[in-house]
Order: structure tokens, then C-alpha cells, then sequence
């Protein structure tokens, strides 16, 4: 199971994130992302790029519940050519949009909802979801099972597994390795975690950001066991 280290707090793209990715660099991390709001265009470039020097694979999640400032955000993720696009559900004009390129689309499954995103939907919506995104081409979906406001987030996560043959990314409130785990038994095949490094959840008495990640990386290979 794959670690996706998000350079986001509160679903925006930290500040310092060119310092914070200078600091992590060499803690073999191979998967990061962040969003297209917080910083400016230029810095966006910055970090894609230096990104992409390290040998890791790009993430860009789409933060909008509006569907036009939805859609900048994909023509964002063309424009700096990221290897994955993440979030919305505005699935055939963000297929259209990223037709021609290589990008990987991860849709939402749900209904996300606010700012930060909260996610609503049962079991059977996920599923539902799950199977249209995959008719429709996508690579597989975004599931914000930890923000769940209908159901356990774990029921989530085997209801998308049960569903789709993509990549199923779990991503938001993700505080625990113990979490880690039960995501791995469940079937996901990566999870996100921003927030709580930044906020110090994953390690409540260790002070950098460097000791948050670290045990999160030595988990990150553990099998999905689906």
C-alpha cells in the first residue's frame, strides 16, 4: 500500500511547502501531492518540478465543490502534468479535459460536501460510484472514507474494493497507524495523510516533521491484504 504524502493543511497547500519538501526529501517518500490552492501558480510549478526531480510520483486533489473552479483545477493538473489527478465528480468534462495526456483520474465516490470536505453517502452510493467512474475510464476512485458522515469509514472502504479493479486511494483524517493497517485489511491501495503531520496528530509529543513521517514511511509497504 502506497503512502501519499499531501503538502496540505485544512485541503490547502502549506506555505512553506518547498522548505517542508526540502526537509523530507531524503526519507524515501516516492508518492506526493497537494492542491492548487494556498500558494500561487509559480510556486506550484516550483514544487511539481522538484518533485518530480526526487523520482516521486505526483498527486494534484481537486478541493472545489463548484464545478467550473473544479474544472481550473484539472486544466491546473495539465498544465503542470502531474502523474495523478484527484477528487471531483464531474467525471466526463474532467475525462474530456484530460483526454491526450497521461494523467490518471481518481474521482470522488460520494458526495463531498464543504470546506474542509466532509463526505456523504452510504455504502450502496459508493459502490454506485465506483462502478461509473470505472465504466466511464477512470483509473479508479478518491474515497474520503475517514470523513464519512453516513457511514463507518471502513464499510466504505470494502464497498469501493468490492466494486473496483482501479486504484483505490483513501484520503483525508487519516491520524493513526492503526488506521494504516485496518486500510491495508480492508483493500485500499494507498491513503493520504497532510494534516496530521503538520498538526503533530501522528505523533503527539515528537516535534518535527520528520519524526511525524517516519513511522507512517515504515508502513507504507504493508500488503493490501484483499
Amino acid at each position: 500500500m502506497d503512502f501519499i504524502f499531501m503538502l496540505t493543511r485544512d485541503d490547502r497547500t502549506v506555505t512553506d511547502c518547498l522548505d517542508v519538501l526540502d526537509t523530507i526529501k531524503d526519507l524515501g517518500i516516492t508518492h506526493i501531492g497537494f492542491k492548487d490552492i494556498g500558494v500561487d501558480r509559480d510556486t506550484l510549478a516550483q514544487l511539481h518540478t522538484r518533485i518530480k526531480d526526487m523520482g516521486a510520483t505526483t498527486y494534484l486533489e481537486v478541493v472545489s465543490t463548484d464545478r467550473d473552479q473544479a474544472l481550473a483545477s484539472v486544466r491546473t493538473a495539465t498544465e503542470l502534468g502531474v502523474d495523478w489527478l484527484m477528487g471531483g465528480t464531474w467525471i466526463e468534462e474532467t475525462l474530456n479535459l484530460l483526454h491526450g495526456t497521461s494523467i490518471g483520474y481518481l474521482p470522488f465516490a460520494g458526495e463531498p460536501l464543504g470546506h474542509p470536505t466532509r463526505l456523504a453517502g452510504n455504502p450502496d452510493r459508493i459502490a454506485y460510484d465506483c462502478r461509473r467512474a470505472e465504466a466511464a475510464g477512470c483509473a479508479g476512485v478518491d474515497l474520503l472514507a475517514y470523513r464519512a458522515t453516513d457511514a463507518a469509514p471502513l464499510d466504505l472502504v470494502r464497498a469501493a474494493r468490492a466494486t473496483t479493479t482501479g486504484r483505490l486511494v483513501v484520503a483525508g483524517s487519516i491520524t493513526s497507524t492503526d488506521q494504516i493497517q485496518a486500510l491495508a485489511s480492508a483493500g485500499a491501495d494507498a491513503f493520504t495523510i497532510g494534516s496530521a503531520a503538520f498538526d503533530g496528530s501522528l505523533q503527539p509529543h515528537a516535534g518535527t516533521i520528520r519524526s511525524q513521517l517516519a513511522p507512517v514511511v515504515g508502513l507504507s509497504g504493508i500488503k493490501n491484504q484483499v
